[in-house]
């Protein structure tokens, strides 16, 4: 008989996040899958084109089963941000309570807002299935982050609504170490916590740079740094201007590629102008994922930032991932556990998060490296993704619990 797994995840096809993957691989292993999602409308914070309250709530992707919940979309102001992920859980109870699909276990994917999990808690608790949650980000840790949430009180309930979903999950899958501890810290026990990480989809490969195709990147000498990924506050892109305006007085030769959108992007562009650096920058509009190994191979260097934070420095972004199966040199402005990895692999240069001065003399000894030099890091990072984030063994280890 065929397993069908539920899976709860704000955010899905078309927006660009690693559950897409993951459903389509499971479809290839005999399950059956169905997301129940809602309108997409990430980074940018408006309804994608094709899409609405009215148009395309039931789809299908690769043999995925699609529910798109309605909600209201993002926005670009933290108000917007807190009616989006209400309008979700709001969607989530009215559809667990009428839902008629027959599941014989949950999956949660989730990435901000933790009360995403709630429908699926839900379904699992009426249907009496397993419920899996997989953890890409720390609730309630980083909520002030990333909401603006400053109110102890609000805080505090916040925290009950995650201690409610972590009691009711059947396993937590981490998609860091990181994580783990913290977890257990509100009482979960820790046989129920395994780290899961993520792979990255099979596109993300090296290429030759002679036979890559990014005419968005120019082929000029200086030195290109591709960042490519949501642009919005995690990601401490704020230090980026200060960092260009001493390349530029050193007389460095150095090209920042933004390629994506997100909330900062508009402060990032002005604070650019400011600074007078804009020869520094090049931004590309989002594109889609399976064209990020061509512009990694081009580029001299991948970037991956974090903003300062105790939650930030337990966190792996999914790209570190990306970066490494595309064997590309890394450029590292975090604290943490990301620096750790990327230290151990002896993939690239490490700073601390907001470090200017760091981050300058990186990117300048980068610019400094012999070809074979860069060539060693590419080698280091792509036998490590090999080694730790393999996809058939990662999925098979999730077999086990569907069993």
């Amino acid at each position: 008989m065929t397993k069908h797994i539920l899976v709860i995840a704000q955010y899905f096809y078309p927006e660009q996040f690693r559950i897409n993957d993951i459903c389509i691989e499971w479809v290839k292993r005999g399950y059956k899958v169905t997301v129940v999602t809602g309108i997409p409308n990430y980074p940018q914070g408006k309804f994608y084109d094709g899409y609405g309250l009215f148009a395309r709530r039931r789809d299908t992707h690769h043999g995925v089963g699609i529910i798109r919940l309605p909600l209201i979309p993002r926005g670009n102001s933290s108000m917007m941000l807190i009616l989006n992920y209400i309008s979700f859980v709001v969607s989530g109870f009215v559809w667990s309570v009428f839902a008629k699909t027959r599941a014989d276990c949950v999956f949660i994917y989730e990435v901000s807002p933790m009360s995403q999990a709630l429908p699926g808690v839900w379904y699992a608790a009426k249907s009496r299935v397993p419920c899996y949650l997989y953890v890409t980000d720390l609730w309630p840790d980083n909520v002030e982050i990333l909401a603006g949430i400053t109110n102890k009180r609000v805080l505090n309930v916040i925290g009950r609504m995650v201690d409610y979903i972590y009691s009711k999950c059947t396993m937590v899958f981490t998609s860091s170490k990181g994580f783990m501890q913290a977890i257990a810290d509100r009482g979960v026990d820790k046989d129920k916590i395994e780290f899961w990480p993520q792979y990255a989809e099979d596109f993300y490969q090296p290429i030759a740079n002679s036979v890559a195709k990014a005419p968005e990147i120019p082929r000029d000498g200086k030195l290109n740094i591709v960042f490519a990924g949501n642009i919005g506050y995690a990601q401490g892109l704020e230090i980026l201007p200060s960092v260009a305006r001493r390349l530029k007085e050193s007389g460095a030769k150095v090209r920042f590629n933004m390629i994506g959108d997100g909330r900062f992007k508009n402060i990032l562009e002005d604070r650019i102008k400011q600074e007078n650096v804009a020869e520094f920058f090049n931004f590309i509009d989002k594109q889609p994922a399976i064209r990020i190994p061509d512009f990694m191979a081009i580029g001299d260097a991948a970037l991956i930032s974090l903003a300062k934070n105790k939650v930030f420095s337990k966190t792996l972004p999914a790209k570190t991932q990306s970066c490494f199966a595309c064997g590309v040199p890394i450029i590292v402005a975090a604290d943490g556990e990301l620096p750790d990895i990327v230290q151990q692999a002896r993939a690239g240069l490490c700073s601390d998060a907001g470090d200017v001065e760091g981050l300058v003399a990186n990117i300048l000894l980068m610019a400094s490296l012999t070809e074979a030099e860069r060539i060693e890091m590419a080698n280091n990072a792509l036998k490590y993704y090999r080694d730790n984030f393999d996809k058939e063994k990662l999925l098979s280890r999730m077999d086990y619990w569907f069993a």
